[in-house]
């Protein structure tokens, strides 16, 4: 299945609260702060501390993505100010199936903003790049990021034990999917409600 290269939405995602734009140099001190979070040392690669030379290492990687066309990685923002509320990227594996990962700003968390990414970003990319699957994953203990997924139409398919090995430690991975399918029988459900 030939799949067209990922490139940023034209025009940016929008939600009235939550917007997904390029993420881009002038992040930066802003990807720095809130990478300092131990919750998202925690969950995501992200190195610990985090600095500078980091973010920038970070935005060279996925510019490389984004070129190759085969990611993208977005900033989520707030759709008033604009201010820097979190990241969410999206990589396609050549066989149809999307992976997504995510992570908010101790500022940003316990205001929806990550299940609204989630739900625009994965809205466009079946919707515009006729992706068959999307996936993510999340550790076991992330009870966090689990009820993001659930909350943005995903299932939660199963525990992949031992899956990956993050900063020393094999960790259980929740792996969750959306499919075409699952959008219309959400987006059903919601109105029926």
């Amino acid at each position: 299945m030939k799949l067209p290269p990922l490139s940023p939405p034209d025009p940016p995602l929008d939600d009235g609260t939550v917007a997904l734009r390029p993420v881009s140099v002038t992040d930066i001190p802003d990807l720095v702060t809130a990478c300092q979070d131990p919750d998202i040392a925690r969950w995501t690669t992200v190195p610990s501390p985090y600095s500078e030379a980091d973010a920038e290492a970070w935005l060279a990687g996925q510019e490389a993505g984004m070129a190759s066309g085969h990611a993208l990685a977005l900033a989520i923002v707030s759709s008033a100010g604009g201010e820097l509320l979190g990241a969410i990227e999206v990589g396609q594996r050549g066989d149809g199936v999307g992976e997504i990962g995510y992570w908010v700003a101790p500022w940003a968390r316990g205001r929806g903003v990550a299940s609204a990414a989630l739900r625009l970003l994965s809205g466009w990319v079946i919707g515009h790049l006729g992706l068959e699957r999307l996936q993510l994953k999340a550790d076991v203990r992330n009870q966090a990021s689990q009820a993001v997924a659930l909350r943005a139409g995903y299932r939660r398919e199963g525990v992949l034990r031992s899956y990956v090995e993050l900063k020393g430690e094999r960790r259980d991975m929740v792996m969750f999917s959306l499919l075409p399918g699952d959008r219309e029988t959400g987006d059903r459900e919601t109105r029926d409600r």
